[in-house]
């Protein structure tokens, strides 16, 4: 499992790399470039998995995540 993602800003494009928690979903991220808050794209669980280029340790298990009860997350 990856616990490393680099989370891109849509706002400004810059990046960061972070360690993801391993047993929950993060749903904000501020951007350290421009202090925007980043949540959860339609349809995804977390920041990693909208603006990571790894997705989270929750959906990398196959696991599903945590802000979606009823769903699982599929990778494309």
């Amino acid at each position: 499992m990856l616990l490393e993602s680099i989370i891109t800003c849509p706002q400004c494009g810059h990046a960061h790399s972070e360690t993801m928690p391993t047993e929950a979903c993060q749903f904000f991220y501020e951007c350290i470039g421009c202090q925007t808050v980043l949540r959860p794209l339609k349809g995804d669980c977390c920041v990693f998995c909208s603006y990571g280029s790894v997705v989270c340790p929750p959906v990398q298990q196959q696991r599903g995540c945590c802000s979606v009860i009823s769903q699982s997350h599929t990778n494309d």
